[in-house]
């Protein structure tokens, strides 16, 4: 049999930091979270059965399909929590009474401000440690962003929709 005949395969072997690719997973707001959370996957069962098999195996190589499958959860995970945030502070926007979404923008855009000037000194940090503290934070920063984004949409939204409203009630007794 000749070796040179079949297709090699290369496996790329995962490890804890390969769960650190992309943003960290959305910070939920305590005021939401009710909402945000109801009916979504938190994958901690696949999460503890990572955690067994680390403390049963002791290395990463033997636990890849729980890291390939911890992943894939929190991926799906995550993607969805980002809509449902940003659809909340859009609601939230449209609904709250308008001095209380004007305090919740100036206290998003307040902790935009913070997390920029964190982000900034964190890139002073140098090795792993700097390394994780820039991905967290920018994580947090984006997530912000376009919490803050989904907020003032919501609250043009609630502008564009009460002008339309006058006129077309003023319509309306014209005729």
């Amino acid at each position: 049999m000749d070796v040179d005949a079949q297709p090699t395969m290369e496996e790329t072997i995962l490890v804890g930091d390969d769960l650190m690719m992309g943003l960290p997973s959305p910070l939920i707001p305590p005021e939401i979270a009710s909402h945000v959370l109801e009916g979504v996957d938190l994958c901690d069962g696949i999460l503890r059965n990572l955690f067994l098999c680390l403390q049963i195996n002791d290395i990463e190589p033997f636990c890849q399909d729980e890291i390939v499958l911890y992943k894939q959860c929190v991926e799906k995970r995550d993607r969805e929590l980002r809509i449902r945030l940003q659809d909340s502070e859009c609601k939230l926007g449209s609904s709250m009474p308008l001095n209380e979404a004007k305090e919740r923008t100036a206290q998003l855009e307040s902790e935009v401000t913070s997390l920029e000037r964190r982000l900034i000194l964190a890139s002073g940090v140098e090795g792993i440690d700097g390394f994780r503290q820039r991905w967290s934070l920018h994580g947090r920063l984006t997530d912000t962003k376009k919490r803050l984004e989904s907020l003032k949409q919501g609250m043009e939204n609630r502008k564009t929709d009460e002008p339309v409203r006058n006129s077309t009630t003023k319509r309306w007794f014209l005729w």
